[in-house]
């Protein structure tokens, strides 16, 4: 397993071994944390203890929800917490990239992660998705790849974003078999894993032994709370695998220390409204997606189609790759005051997409829908006769 250089190897000091060796209280005359010196706000009056990982507590709390969410034993020990999946990755990024290594995205997908390399001088190359009735993943094409260049990381989004597309058994099999032959991390995006619009197969690839895996989830996505910046970061694979990478990875956060006490200590309440937030969250996206449907099959010319998200927040409407992205969106800016992303925002395979959220209140939705779908109709009206 290849790590970067930004981390060296850490080794412990000799006054750090003689701390550990010691068999009583030291006074420690260079301290400079407050809150072990009676020097506490009565607000915030426990006494602070640096963990990179994050609070003990906090993190036997989340591991016993995650165990109980996935049916495993997660090991609390294995979790760090965040506050945020971009911190995750940008930690990520340095653990593995030196500047000018790459690593391996989907394709279509959301640019974030673009945003991330590039603000850490990491590079990023892409295997692709493609639509056949459903998204799907090449895995031959993603080996051919391998065998000719070796990622740093291989990143899955599961499910995508903006396809709303799981990771078939097959897939993810293949995919992990790929990480074992070429000795490559995985990490794994699985912030909207829990918003199911169907029936099909999805198994999260959170807790992976076969390979060193590090999966990224939060509360921004399982509270539908943005603001509540909270998140982790779980780490799974061999165990040889996982010492050297937590090792380095413990440096890394050492370095940012991210959470706070404040936050922590509403953790229990957080993650207790997470079952019944997401069933709210997912009614309003499974009755907002059945009115998509309906106004797509109400369209005057029926040239449009609508590419079924399997799970997320999202649905991609297709029309006639001529018309102009750019062009219909500001003219629904201008003309109805309406907004929608691009498929080029994505990187969609071909020009002729539109990302529609399946969160807006269903009547404000339904509207903006038969405005757009009324908009293309009328352009493509206009080119028959």
């Amino acid at each position: 397993m290849k790590f970067s250089t930004r981390v060296g190897a850490s080794q412990p000091n000799l006054i750090t071994l003689a701390l550990r060796a010691a068999t009583g209280p030291v006074t420690n005359l260079s301290d400079s944390n407050p809150t072990r010196h009676g020097l506490a706000p009565a607000l915030l009056p426990t006494t602070y203890q640096a963990d990179p990982r994050g609070s003990a507590q906090a993190r036997q709390q989340l591991a016993d929800f995650l165990s109980k969410r996935d049916g495993r034993e997660v090991d609390p020990d294995r979790l760090y917490l965040l506050s945020s999946t971009s911190q995750g990755y940008a930690w990520l990024l340095k653990l593995f990239c030196d500047p000018g290594d790459y690593v391996l995205t989907p394709r279509p997908g959301y640019p974030m992660v673009d945003q991330l390399a590039m603000l850490e001088a990491v590079e990023v190359d892409n295997y692709f998705l493609s639509w056949d009735g459903a998204w799907l993943t090449d895995v031959g094409q993603l080996r051919q790849h391998l065998q000719t260049s070796t990622p740093s990381a291989l990143v899955v989004i599961n499910p995508n974003n903006p396809t709303g597309s799981y990771l078939r058994p097959d897939e993810r099999a293949g995919m992990v078999q790929l990480c074992h032959d070429f000795s490559v991390p995985l990490i794994a995006d699985e912030v909207f894993f829990d918003y199911a619009l169907s029936n099909v197969f999805r198994e999260r690839l959170a807790g992976e032994e076969r390979v060193l895996t590090f999966a990224l989830d939060g509360l921004s996505k399982n509270l539908a709370a943005p603001h509540a910046k909270v998140a982790w970061l779980e780490v799974s694979g061999p165990d040889e695998l996982v010492r050297q990478a937590q090792e380095k990875l413990d440096q890394i956060a050492d370095a940012y220390l991210p959470m706070s006490d404040l936050i922590t200590a509403q953790l229990p309440s957080l993650l207790d409204a997470i079952g019944s937030q997401i069933e709210t969250v997912r009614d309003r996206l499974r009755k907002n997606l059945q009115r998509l449907r309906s106004c797509v099959a109400a369209s005057r010319t029926g040239v449009m189609d609508l590419y079924e998200p399997e799970g997320g927040w999202s649905a991609l409407l297709r029309f006639p790759a001529w018309i102009d992205e750019d062009e219909l969106v500001t003219s629904l800016i201008r003309d109805a005051a309406i907004s929608a992303q691009p498929g080029y925002f994505f990187d969609m395979p071909t020009a002729g997409f539109l990302s529609i959220s399946l969160l807006l209140q269903p009547e404000v939705m339904a509207a903006a829908a038969e405005s757009v779908i009324a908009r293309i109709d009328t352009a493509v009206e206009a080119t028959l006769f």
